[in-house]
């Protein structure tokens, strides 16, 4: 018996993975030049990891997004040494990469508390700057969330995430008979009666071409790098983006979805994986299952699919790929 629960009651949209914000370290204090007073340091501006923040409740408590740390104090004769300004804590979620503005990576907040400087206090006022106060260091950053799930839904758009994700918990997802109906990481969680639990990531539909950015592929793919496991959603049928786009089998799709994975970030492929084959209940699809099984067994054989992870590949190295069915997908479902 299984008793399903919410990761999050929220309406479908709201979901908010990442967020640009502006950090400023504390103005040094002011020297004291005739007795050699110093004044104090400016407070420093550090993000800090939370188990129960979101970026959505960042945004809506702080909607100016500015996050300033306060000014050291100034030498006087009662306390020569001046005092070290208040340092400014912003509160994230845990998995979040903290970038600067030109997109070079500063660091990630893998745990909670974990914490990172990213804007620093200016010096006091001493000898060596004539007494004078230095300003603090000014930053913009952007805060990336990569969502942190045990399983993470992966399939081209249309293949039945959403509804799975709605039968296995009281997650709400947009459902509907066309592509791209999610556009947002959906969450739920599996509750055990053992009080176990497991979330569940619903990640957008991919297109073939993600691991190049193509339909915001690496916003997406992104979420997968913080996924314990894969769970590969198939439509037995086979899909079709559209009527320009070529129509791929249910064994096509499986190795063109492996292929956008290992060509965004090989280490995608040691995670372990499940193979769900859905929309069982169409005609004639245990005879598509049966020779989906059969070329699962023998990829090799079937050489149109792997002609088109050539040219997929072909497109970001300029060399040939090593044929076959490479991600170690661990069991197969038909749903």
């Amino acid at each position: 018996m299984v008793r399903c629960g919410c990761a999050w009651l929220r309406k479908y949209g709201n979901f908010i993975d990442n967020l640009r914000i502006f950090a400023k370290g504390g103005s040094g204090g002011m020297g004291y030049p005739r007795l050699g007073g110093e004044g104090g340091r400016g407070g420093d501006v550090w993000v800090v990891a939370h188990k129960h923040m979101t970026l959505k409740q960042l945004k809506n408590k702080y909607p100016q997004k500015r996050f300033v740390a306060g000014g050291g104090a100034n030498s006087r004769v009662s306390a020569l040494k001046g005092s070290k300004g208040k340092d400014c804590e912003i509160p994230v979620p845990v998995g979040v990469s903290v970038t600067d503005e030109n997109g070079r990576i500063i660091g990630e907040l893998n745990k909670e508390e974990d914490r990172m400087l990213v804007a620093k206090g200016g010096l006091g006022g001493k000898l060596h700057t004539n007494f004078l106060p230095l300003k603090g260091q000014k930053r913009i950053i952007h805060l990336d969330l990569k969502v942190i799930a045990d399983v993470g839904l992966v399939g081209f758009p249309n293949a039945g995430k959403s509804s799975l994700l709605s039968q296995v918990s009281h997650a709400r997802p947009e459902i509907a008979d066309y592509a791209f109906t999610t556009l947002k990481p959906e969450l739920g969680k599996i509750m055990y009666n053992d009080f176990k639990q497991i979330s569940v990531a619903d990640l957008p539909g991919l297109i073939e071409g993600a691991h190049m950015n193509k339909g915001m592929g690496h916003k997406f793919l992104k979420h997968l790098e913080r996924t314990r496991q894969l769970l590969f959603v198939v439509d037995i049928s086979g899909f079709q983006l559209s009527s320009v786009t070529p129509y791929r089998t249910a064994f096509e799709t499986i190795i063109l979805l492996t292929k956008e994975l290992e060509l965004y970030k090989e280490e995608l492929q040691t995670k372990p994986a499940l193979l769900a084959v859905n929309k069982m209940d169409l005609p004639d699809a245990q005879v598509k299952l049966d020779e989906l099984m059969e070329q699962l067994q023998n990829p090799t054989g079937y050489g149109r699919g792997l002609r088109d992870v050539a040219a997929i590949e072909s497109t970001r190295c300029g060399e040939g790929p090593e044929f076959g069915f490479q991600h170690p997908c661990q069991g197969l479902i038909a749903t």
